[in-house]
């Protein structure tokens, strides 16, 4: 799609769940999406009747039943009747949809939400391998990590990147002695514990607003000022693993490059949605991050991986940032699918009164 949209889009109340391993309550995620509710009107002084159009983000696979995002409804309330959508993926692609019904015109305040409870899934490997292709790889039934693994040797065998770079962004995000974690066992070759995301449960919701009505409930609005998504081929052997021509693809657009490459001239805070530490350093080098930039200060998916919000989660974080002064230029990154297939890339900025 064009960056330019047909009236200003912006951020305006984000919260989440408590990360945690293992959470009590059904699998539609009603007991963790009603707190989360709560603290997005209280941030913006809306309340449910003031939301024009609702999206979310949750997969049936993990949920174990058929239309969960129905059941998750119960968590908005039957009466008054709303305007309401899914996708199947990471919420960041409802983020995406209520986005583009708001620069339309269609809406002018949306409350997009994703969940999902991993724990619930006695064989979660399984579960996820039902994302691949049905023909040639998933009647193998591969574990997520072993997938990863081989993203990342073949980093590692290119020469793109080394074991002790993947412990170094782990040691970033958990505070932990970088020499401790290369001591480790692999879970699976290359990769170790630290290089893994842990199973979480969790729910993120965030709040979109239009221009003149986003500077009524907010002070600094986090304005989307570029948003575009991309895939890549299915198949892992028809593509560079080592690389992610969809992400930077969607960078160029998202920042309306002129060339080949992302201009991302005054972003200063990058929120990616990396599941494993090699996909940290393929990103930054796809996407031309620099040093100068603080890259996923909120810790990311090698703390806490929600699946299902993880990505609208590095929206919301970069939103965040913005709202509250401490950049004036954000990029967020979502992912969905193995391997970093799908790439989103969002632009976030604040502006002046």
């Amino acid at each position: 799609m064009t960056p330019t949209a047909p009236r200003d889009v912006a951020v305006v109340g984000f919260a989440h769940a408590r990360h945690t391993e293992s959470t009590f309550g059904t699998t539609n995620g009603v007991e963790m999406l009603a707190p989360v509710f709560a603290e997005c009107y209280r941030q913006t002084g809306l309340d449910r009747t003031d939301i024009d159009f609702w999206c979310s983000g949750s997969c049936d696979y993990l949920a174990g039943r058929a239309f969960s995002f129905i059941s998750a409804v119960d968590t908005i309330g039957a009466v008054p009747p709303i305007s309401e959508s899914h996708v199947e993926m990471d919420a960041a692609w409802a983020f995406f949809e209520a986005y583009l019904k708001i620069a339309t015109g269609q809406a002018d305040t949306a409350l997009v939400y994703g969940f999902g409870k991993a724990s619930a899934s006695t064989d979660l490997d399984s579960a996820m391998a039902l994302q691949l292709d049905p023909y040639t790889v998933a009647p193998l039934w591969p574990g997520r990590h072993h997938i990863a693994a081989l993203q990342a040797r073949a980093g590692i065998d290119a020469g793109t990147w080394s074991e002790g770079a993947m412990a170094s962004v782990a040691a970033r995000a958990t505070g932990r002695d970088e020499r401790e974690l290369l001591a480790e066992p692999y879970v699976a070759d290359p990769l170790r514990r630290h290089d893994c995301p842990p199973v979480t449960d969790g729910a993120g919701a965030i709040i979109l607003a239009s221009g003149d009505r986003a500077r009524e409930l907010v002070d600094t609005p986090a304005y989307v000022t570029g948003i575009e998504h991309i895939a890549d081929s299915a198949e892992f052997g028809a593509r560079d693993l080592t690389d992610s021509p969809s992400a930077r693809a969607a960078a160029v657009r998202a920042t309306r490059s002129s060339g080949d490459r992302p201009d991302l001239g005054g972003v200063t805070v990058a929120e990616l949605h990396t599941q494993y530490t090699h996909q940290e350093l393929l990103l930054r080098s796809a996407l031309g991050i620099g040093d100068h930039v603080a890259v996923t200060p909120s810790g990311g998916s090698l703390l806490a991986d929600p699946l299902f919000s993880a990505g609208l989660e590095r929206i919301g974080y970069a939103a965040n940032d913005v709202m509250e002064g401490r950049t004036e230029r954000a990029l967020a990154h979502a992912t969905s699918g193995h391997l970093l297939q799908q790439n989103l890339i969002c632009l976030l900025e604040g502006r002046p009164a």
